[in-house]
């Protein structure tokens, strides 16, 4: 059965360790093997550090029902009030059910429109972060004496 030598392993999670920064790394002050594969090791720490202290969007769900909810009870009683002859008959209870329907309606698109939106939060926020780290990783291996080509 073949195995993985120990230097293979290393190599093999090394790779697998890089996160996607599909990039050459050129040694311009005459780093050896293990040095290059430290300070890699070094920036993958440090890039990688670089976005852990931003935070998320979060609540969009609920700000959009509660923003829903609200929209939609003061548009039940705006319909009611341009008609007011029918409006005026109906009973507090019927008027009531009738302001808490639309509200339950309007909620849900809101909670839908909320989520949304807090994707798209997310979304922008995880393409900056990955701007980030990849611009840190980079920065640092040049300090570090090295060409990083894409």
């Amino acid at each position: 059965m073949n195995r993985l030598s120990p230097i293979g392993l290393c190599v093999v999670l090394s790779v697998l360790s890089t996160q996607g920064w599909a990039q050459t790394v050129v040694p311009m002050k005459g780093q050896n093997s293990q040095q290059t594969q430290l300070d890699i090791n070094e920036c993958n720490s440090i890039a990688a550090s670089s976005t852990s202290t931003t935070s998320t969007p979060s609540g969009g769900r609920i700000k959009g029902a509660a923003a829903g909810a609200a929209a939609g009870a003061t548009a039940a009683q705006v319909r009611g009030n341009q008609h007011d002859e029918i409006y005026d008959r109906v009973d507090d209870n019927t008027k009531q059910d009738y302001r808490q329907n639309r509200a339950k309606q309007t909620a849900a698109a809101g909670a839908v429109v909320g989520g949304s939106r807090q994707r798209q939060e997310r979304r922008a926020q995880d393409k900056t972060n990955a701007s980030t780290t990849s611009t840190a990783y980079t920065s640092c291996l040049q300090g570090k004496g090295y060409q990083v080509n894409p």
